[in-house]
């Protein structure tokens, strides 16, 4: 798959530019704050349906604007296809794939194989178990539609099971009902507990090689899933923990509250891990994932790089850059100093100033 280009009209500080990309290596180089990481957002938004970020719609829509465009054209298995994304303040989305309405932006998902990769991926490494749980529901829902509607399910009658809880504080004799919504619970979280192992297990294999031969087979690591509550026992302990979840008024059992753990040296790489040991297992994690997306949707995806290079001593930029040969690549950098001074070829520059491009073809420097 490749992104052929990107229109956008009021999107963030951008009024009206379109972006013609190469199927190679893409720069989009200037100073900060000039709307270099607006464009990779707004293809990741024409792919996912939502901000890299966590933005909400009224966040990307340009300032003083009521409305923003995202017209985004990919070319899959030798097919052109066209995804347009409306955004207008203080109404859902509107998305069509090539001029006819979706009623779902789910379905979008799996459309697009995106592997975005910023220095704020160091979250997954360093913070919360929101971070790894948001980075492994994002990647699982790209490519598989199962997951997908677990999931989607899941959470709905997560908020349902949440809002009865409060109301049961005020009425008691609602508790009885609970075990409807229990039943639903662990139906599809349990789907999501078992398709969530199979993923870890598939990922841990991958990012172990990535990681010995990033550093020279100095350094080990594993993924271990860690869940909440196993599948064969979220019922039990959904009945055990109710009236705990009454007086919280929250659910606290379930694949909601899982993890992963990232292990280097039999030590939580978290808690104990060098900054220089997270970089290096955010980006073998990134280049598992690319993995992980050729294998599964038979295809390469297009990477997304955010000022990622910066971030990245001479020895991991030179695996990084080494590993995506053969993949759609749009960067973005504050100039193209490192990529002269390692001899890098870029197919394709866009110059951006102030929600501006200027695009130069084929340059190579």
């Amino acid at each position: 798959m490749t992104i052929q280009s990107v229109e956008l009209s009021n999107f963030r500080n951008y009024e009206r530019e379109e972006f013609h990309f190469h199927e190679g290596t893409n720069v989009l180089y200037g100073d900060n704050a000039q709307g270099k990481t607006n464009v990779l957002e707004a293809i990741f938004v024409g792919g996912t349906t939502k901000s890299h970020k966590g933005s909400k719609d009224q966040e990307m829509i340009r300032a003083g604007e009521k409305e923003a465009h995202i017209r985004y054209f990919i070319e899959k298995r030798e097919k052109v296809i066209k995804v347009e994304v409306h955004m207008r303040r203080g109404s859902a989305k509107g998305i069509a794939i090539d001029g006819l309405p979706i009623k779902n932006s789910n379905e979008l998902l799996g459309l697009s194989n995106l592997v975005f990769f910023s220095p704020e991926d160091l979250s997954i490494i360093k913070d919360g178990p929101e971070e790894r749980r948001r980075f492994i529901d994002m990647e699982m829902c790209q490519l598989n539609k199962a997951y997908l509607f677990y999931l989607t399910q899941y959470k709905k009658i997560l908020k349902q099971r949440n809002a009865l809880l409060k109301q049961i504080q005020e009425n008691r004799d609602l508790k009885s009902t609970l075990e409807i919504w229990n039943g639903q619970l662990v139906e599809h979280g349990g789907k999501i507990i078992q398709l969530r192992e199979e993923f870890a297990g598939e990922l841990n294999e991958i990012m172990k090689k990535k990681h010995a031969s990033l550093t020279g087979g100095k350094e080990e690591v594993d993924i271990t899933y860690d869940p909440n509550c196993r599948q064969q026992d979220l019922e039990a302990k959904l009945f055990m923990e109710e009236d705990r979840d009454i007086f919280l008024g929250t659910t606290t059992v379930g694949p909601h509250r899982d993890d992963l753990i990232f292990i280097t040296e039999k030590k939580d790489l978290r808690k104990y891990g060098s900054q220089g040991q997270k970089r290096t297992a955010a980006l073998s994690l990134k280049m598992a994932e690319i993995e992980i997306v050729e294998r599964t949707a038979g295809e390469k995806p297009v990477l997304l790089l955010d000022d990622v290079l910066s971030e990245l001593d001479r020895n991991r930029q030179n695996y990084l850059l080494e590993n995506i040969k053969g993949i759609q690549t749009i960067i973005t950098c504050t100039g193209l100093e490192e990529f002269v001074k390692n001899g890098i070829n870029i197919d394709r520059t866009f110059e951006i100033i102030n929600g501006t491009s200027k695009q130069n073809e084929m340059a190579k420097v």
